[in-house]
């Protein structure tokens, strides 16, 4: 949800000279044995087996699908949607369900969003470089004819088209290389971007446009856990608060109501869970739009006349779509939607068609849309699984275990996803931790997941340890700051209820995660490495107190809201206390780590320095790295080695 930015050149020439200089201050330690470095493209290996032919042969099955994500409308009827036919996802446009998937970009790096105007010609999209997140706005006015918007090596992103068709807002911090600032640029006169609203260190996004195309709705993110609503006048730039109280709630996203009065958004301002909720700005008074349920609302639309509502709710991971006649009074919920994420929801033109993203474990990513003049389901793609068949794959099973702690006198239980194989007999374990830390686990389409489960034999454990969204908003903040340390002891229990089930075998687990999820896994190895097999970690944290120095300016005080600011000596001791590069003399497992180069959130600084660590005590690590990738990769050729790098060391875990 969050839009972050990636790192400039001088800022990898930073990170790196970072570490030689944590080097050069560890003079007692032994010297880390560095095994041969070997280059093949873009990729860097050290310590890292020659690729198993056999193994990568039985994996190359299970990655050949592809998704297809939708992205918007186009005013003619037909649609915009994410899909990869090469390397990398591109933009397509699709006319009817089920029609060819027309290719209309054609970059080597991947374009994963685009937003097209109500009226007139075009959309918008974005497009960074290796993975940077600096990502500049393009607009595709026809025929291929592309003209770049933005330029430099900034941050931008949350196009929003105005009503006439003709204006785009969106964020960028090209101004002082922090401040998530406000512009507008019109698409049809050459113009240079206009600067709407300064952020002054702020963390903006522009939400929507007023009926009248006069002002902006504004959103301004300070955590999950706080963020405000502001009008901007567009020709002035003068900023108002829609709430004058100033109360701290979390607010997830907003738009203008079809009456041009109102404002629909979603927040937790009355209870755990966000709900829908319409705001009158005149009176302030807010009314529940959605019925009460323990659970998220976590998108929306609304039809251009207001006769439908549609909203998805997050039921403990697994997403229900529902949409509200409010004419006739009615709940309408389409049957036939793949059982797992919905994500994407949007009304066309004529507010009578719904188009949405969803998947399942059993399903690829594809578009469907939700004819309510009909009241069917259509499918508009159907993505390409691979030569596996589906009908093998394991289902996400939803199961809950007690943790280390009470609450209410009882117990406290966090919810996990198993995916097991369909023998009877006893597996090794993969327990895959979410990043975030405010994400969660859904069950969605994970091809490496079925592989491990159907061709390695192992039952893998996604977790929603305290800390993730999606249980409340008090279970959001049981891991801020100094209770860190409480979401891998929920490892712990999970290890723990893993020991007593019968199925699988306690003497071989392993862990995995990225970005925060690489923390986890690294903690949890440094915690519990006398009950783990081993560990891998992604683009993961190894000190807290350097992440927070070396990620990027824009996005710092965001991380501090909720690992802590590193600048306050109790908190820095406490941070440097919990770090898994403080305790890596305790990791005595084999270690798999992977690092994009061009990571602006978790700088490859993080990653090196833990490979070094762990060298320097003897232990043994597998080192992959991508010199044209961020945070993650997302090349379908670099992502490919990586998966076959991680079968080949799990495998290994596995005997």
């Amino acid at each position: 949800m969050i839009a972050t930015e990636p790192v400039s050149r001088a800022r990898i020439a930073l990170t790196a000279a970072s570490v030689v200089v944590f080097l050069a201050h560890q003079g007692r330690a032994q010297q880390a044995p560095v095994p041969p470095r070997q280059e093949r493209g873009s990729l860097l290996f050290e310590g890292i087996p020659p690729l198993d032919a056999a193994l990568a042969a039985r994996l190359e099955r299970y990655q050949q699908s592809r998704q297809a994500s939708f992205l918007d409308w186009l005013p003619d009827g037909s649609m915009l949607v994410a899909t990869r036919f090469g390397d990398v996802e591109q933009v397509h446009r699709v006319a009817t369900p089920l029609g060819a998937r027309e290719q209309l970009t054609f970059y080597s790096e991947p374009i994963t969003e685009a937003r097209a105007p109500r009226i007139g010609a075009g959309f918008v999209f974005l497009k960074d470089q290796g993975g940077d997140e600096n990502a500049q706005l393009y607009y595709y006015a026809g025929s291929g004819a592309v003209r770049a918007l933005t330029k430099g090596k900034f941050l931008h992103g949350s196009p929003v088209w105005s009503n006439d068709g003709k204006r785009v807002a969106f964020y960028g911090n090209e101004r002082d290389g922090v401040s998530y600032d406000i512009y507008v640029v019109d698409v049809t006169d050459g113009s240079e971007p206009r600067l709407v609203a300064g952020g002054q260190r702020d963390t903006w996004y522009p939400l929507d446009w007023s009926a009248d195309d006069r002002k902006l709705l504004l959103w301004k993110y300070v955590s999950i856990n706080e963020s405000y609503l502001y009008l901007a006048d567009v020709a002035t730039g003068s900023v108002t608060p829609l709430e004058a109280s100033g109360r701290k709630i979390g607010i997830r996203s907003a738009k203008f109501a079809p009456d041009g009065r109102g404002i629909y958004l979603v927040s937790d301002e009355d209870g755990e869970f966000t709900q829908l909720r319409y705001l009158d700005p005149v009176t302030h008074q807010a009314r529940k739009v959605t019925p009460d349920v323990p659970w998220d609302v976590e998108a929306f639309d609304v039809s251009a006349d207001g006769h439908y509502i549609a909203y998805v709710v997050n039921e403990d991971g697994r997403s229900r779509l529902t949409v509200l006649d409010r004419l006739a009074k009615l709940e309408l919920t389409p049957s036939g939607l793949p059982e797992g994420q919905i994500a994407s929801v949007r009304f066309d033109r004529t507010g009578r068609r719904l188009a949405l993203s969803a998947e399942s474990p059993q399903s690829p990513r594809d578009v469907y849309v939700f004819d309510l003049g009909h009241n069917t389901l259509e499918r508009w793609t159907k993505s390409e699984a691979g030569p596996v068949d589906t009908k093998t794959f394991a289902s996400a099973e939803l199961v809950h275990y007690p943790t280390w702690d009470r609450v209410s006198g009882r117990q406290r239980m966090l919810s996990a996803y198993v995916y097991r194989p369909r023998t009877a007999r006893v597996t090794p374990v993969v327990i895959s931790i979410h990043g975030g830390p405010e994400a969660q686990y859904r069950p969605g389409w994970e091809p490496f997941f079925q592989f491990l489960v159907n061709e390695l034999g192992y039952s893998v454990i996604a977790p929603n340890v305290r800390g993730s969204s999606g249980y409340g908003k008090t279970f959001l903040m049981l891991d801020n700051g100094v209770l860190r340390e409480d979401a891998v002891r929920d490892i712990g229990s999970l290890l723990v209820w893993i020991g007593l089930q019968p199925a699988f075998d306690r003497n071989h687990i392993a862990v995995m995660g990225g970005s925060y999820g690489g923390y986890m896994a690294l903690a949890s190895l440094a915690l519990y490495s006398d009950r783990l097999r081993g560990g891998i970690d992604v683009v993961g944290i190894s000190n807290f107190v350097t992440f927070l120095s070396n990620t990027a300016g824009y996005r710092r005080d965001l991380r501090r809201a909720e690992y802590g600011d590193e600048r306050d000596p109790k908190m820095r001791t406490y941070l440097n206390r919990i770090s898994p590069l403080n305790n890596a003399a305790a990791i005595r497992r084999p270690l798999l780590v992977v690092a994009g180069l061009n990571d602006p959130r978790v700088p490859a600084s993080e990653s090196q320095q833990m490979v070094w660590r762990i060298r320097s005590k003897g232990g043994e690590v597998w080192y992959l790295a991508a010199k044209d990738e961020g945070h993650g990769f997302r090349k379908k050729a670099n992502r490919d080695v990586y998966l076959q790098t991680a079968a080949m060391f799990l495998d290994k875990l596995a005997h």
